[in-house]
């Protein structure tokens, strides 16, 4: 019976030792990142989706030293082109974005940095910080959305916000590139009963897709696009429309559209 003790004994002043008994006295993140994501050409906010498939914030911590390769702490972009975390730990931190635009940070197939457009800053208190960027594709809407029968049409352009020239000066280098990379793969007028309508949000009953191969949209860029949406809408309900569209081109492996501002529209009763 004593060793039995002696062996409980022994074991518990083992656990009490090491950290299995130490309390995490870390007090709670609580500083705050906010900032911009905006078109470097226009000084617009580059409108996203709302989600994986949208502008991803990723923080890396780079003061603490505890162990050799940093966490990445990834969110995402609001809809209208701004971020905020309000539940980060004071440090100091590399903030890499990407979305439906020109990479910021750009690497060759060696692994190589051929361009680094990241910010490196202090977070403590409320930290702002402003990124500029070339988005691949601009939409703008035509007109306001007129309804019929429980049908909204609604119209836009779609025109591209960097040249082909460029985007192949800052692409090529990386490796690998091809020239379907600029195609237009599809255009979509996303419905939703959200406000934040987009990839994720969007009502299949309503929505309209329509797909592009080859570059075969290439005659339509500039011009005027008119989508009436499928299905019929109840009346008295209130919905949200975007359009979005995207290139054959993956940045972080990640197909992303390119969108214009949500509009509310009322069917009527």
């Amino acid at each position: 019976m004593k060793k039995t003790v002696f062996i409980i004994g022994s074991i518990l002043l083992m656990f009490s030792s090491c950290e299995f008994f130490q309390i995490d006295n870390y007090d709670d993140p609580g500083e705050t990142i906010k900032g911009e994501v905006v078109d470097v050409a226009t000084g617009e906010r580059v409108l996203t989706d709302q989600g994986s498939e949208g502008t991803r914030i990723r923080l890396r911590e780079l003061s603490w030293t505890e162990t050799a390769v940093p966490d990445n702490f990834d969110f995402w972009c609001m809809k209208e082109g701004i971020f905020q975390n309000t539940k980060v730990f004071k440090g100091y931190y590399n903030v890499r974005i990407d979305g439906a635009f020109i990479p910021l940070v750009r690497l060759n197939q060696q692994g190589d940095t051929l361009f680094d457009g990241s910010k490196y800053t202090d977070i403590k208190g409320v930290t702002e910080v402003k990124f500029e960027v070339q988005p691949f594709l601009k939409l703008e809407w035509i007109g306001e959305p007129t309804v019929s029968n429980g049908k909204i049409t609604a119209s836009f352009r779609v025109t591209r916000a960097v040249s082909p020239e460029e985007f192949r000066s800052k692409i090529e280098p990386m490796g690998g590139y091809s020239n379907d990379f600029l195609n237009v793969t599809d255009v979509r007028l996303f419905v939703s009963q959200v406000a934040y309508v987009g990839y994720r949000e969007w009502d299949n009953r309503y929505s309209v897709e329509r797909t592009f191969s080859g570059n075969s949209f290439n005659a339509q860029l500039g011009e005027t696009i008119t989508i009436t949406t499928n299905g019929v809408i109840p009346a008295g309900r209130t919905v949200y429309i975007r359009a979005a569209a995207r290139i054959n081109y993956r940045t972080e492996n990640v197909a992303r559209h390119n969108y214009n501002e949500a509009k509310r529209v009322d069917i009527p009763k």
